[in-house]
């Protein structure tokens, strides 16, 4: 495990200053970057981004966790920001299994600098992101809350539509097809492929602008949709997940009630079920919940303040729920 220095591009990621970026190595044998900002002496926020995403993007998520009293620490999953991508097609999404990002947490948590964080440790996932994290609560790892921004527990499509993708994404991986883009997808990153009116990820046209800028600035940052490979092992993990026991410990999960991405019935039907499940719901609001206009974002940050300061936060985390 190596603590080398890792690039951070400062000049687009409107974040507090102290940003130390590295690069960490998994298991599996893949270069990882992550960053910390050290000296909240309240406990530490562990961020899981989304597909796609990379720490820049969290620069203003990080500075409102900063404002709380907690010290940050973000990581680039692997194929996507700057950590190691797949050979042939760097520019878009892949993983084998959706397991393997659990090597992406365990290389992460066990880091000298991640390791000597805070306690006690607070989950701070989007949607992909909070995928991953619901896999890593369920392994045990030492959290004692987790805050979700639309959950990718499922997406937003007809039990019958993802039946059906499920066994051709699984046929075109066993053809050897695994490394083409998904159809429907696109080639290039969602915030040049679209317009604003018709994105589907945030109603504020200033974070939308500073994501085109973002990538502009720094292309080695973007991704483009999905391979047919990602895709599956996605649809296979979030089946996986949707019939095992639940956290029991304390979730606050924010859900947009204008979301066209990920499923928000499985999200009220998971955090009813959950022992200290509460969900938000934010009228108005898309996918991206910490990208949103600057009401929402009030909402969103008065919560978490809430949240964090209230008895929802044991020191210890509390047993999974079984069903």
């Amino acid at each position: 495990m190596t603590s080398e220095p890792a690039p951070f591009f400062a000049d687009v990621a409107d974040a507090p200053e102290g940003a130390r970026a590295f690069w960490l190595a998994t298991a599996d044998g893949l270069r990882l970057r992550a960053a910390v900002w050290e000296g909240g002496a309240g406990g530490t926020a562990v961020v899981f981004p989304g597909r796609t995403e990379y720490v820049e993007k969290y620069g203003r998520v990080v500075r409102r966790l900063v404002d709380l009293g907690l010290s940050v620490v973000v990581i680039d999953w692997r194929g996507q920001g700057l950590s190691q991508r797949h050979p042939t097609t760097p520019h878009l999404g892949h993983v084998e299994d959706f397991r393997r990002y659990q090597l992406d947490v365990a290389a992460l948590l066990a880091h000298p600098a991640v390791a000597a964080l805070p306690e006690p440790r607070h989950l701070v996932a989007h949607s992909m992101g909070a995928c991953i994290g619901l896999r890593t609560l369920l392994e045990g790892s030492a959290f004692a809350s987790a805050i979700l921004s639309a959950p990718m527990w499922h997406l937003q499509m007809r039990a019958a539509t993802r039946e059906l993708t499920t066994k051709m994404t699984r046929l075109a991986s066993l053809l050897g097809l695994g490394q083409r883009l998904t159809p429907g997808a696109n080639m290039r990153p969602t915030p040049l492929a679209v317009a604003f009116e018709q994105n589907a990820l945030t109603s504020d046209p200033e974070h939308f602008a500073w994501a085109v800028r973002q990538i502009t600035a720094h292309p080695e940052l973007a991704l483009g949709g999905p391979n047919v490979q990602w895709t599956r092992a996605a649809l296979e993990e979030m089946a996986r997940l949707y019939v095992a026991p639940l956290p029991g410990l304390p979730t606050l999960v924010f859900l947009g009630t204008d979301e066209t991405v990920v499923s928000s019935s499985i999200i009220r039907t998971q955090v009813r079920e959950m022992r200290a499940g509460r969900l938000v719901e934010l009228p108005g609001a898309r996918h991206e919940i910490f990208m949103e206009r600057p009401a929402i974002q009030e909402t969103v940050w008065s919560e978490i303040d809430g949240f964090l300061a209230g008895p929802a936060a044991p020191q210890r985390p509390a047993a999974a729920v079984s069903r």
